[in-house]
């Protein structure tokens, strides 16, 4: 499946991202450094309710958030570890099994960790506002 957005649209594909998951929630986001992760998981966490600032994990590792509905987002950024056993230690594997949303960017670190069922996207900048969405349903 393809998804193509520019700044302009990206709501509109956040949704219709949302709505071709499904039931599955989490989404293991590839793609070079620039390419849009950080701002499409943002355009999907405002789609799913969540008010507050969306911000990039990349030193925090694992950014919090809850929904109006009350349902909890993981954000994970996976850049800065170096193995799958600090992915582990980083508490990642907790939030990819917790039911909930879950987004990961440089997934690549830690494949082996994540469930079978979670969605495999990559993000491409096609210009220099314009994105390509490719996921593997």
């Amino acid at each position: 499946m393809e998804l193509n957005f520019t700044l302009k649209t990206i709501a509109t594909a956040a949704s219709q991202f949302i709505t071709l998951a499904g039931q599955n929630k989490v989404i293991a986001l590839h793609g070079q450094m620039g390419a849009g992760k950080t701002t499409f998981v943002q355009a999907i966490c405002t789609a799913l309710g969540v008010a507050e600032p969306i911000a990039s994990p990349t030193y925090s590792i694992i950014n919090t958030y809850t929904t109006n509905t009350g349902e909890t987002i993981y954000h994970i950024d996976l850049y800065r570890l170096q193995n799958e056993e600090e992915v582990l230690q980083a508490g990642v594997e907790d939030c990819l099994y917790a039911g909930g949303w879950c987004f990961v960017e440089w997934p690549e670190k830690a494949l082996r960790l994540f469930p079978d069922n979670a969605l495999q996207v990559t993000i491409i900048a096609t210009e220099i506002n314009s994105r390509k969405l490719l996921i593997n349903l």
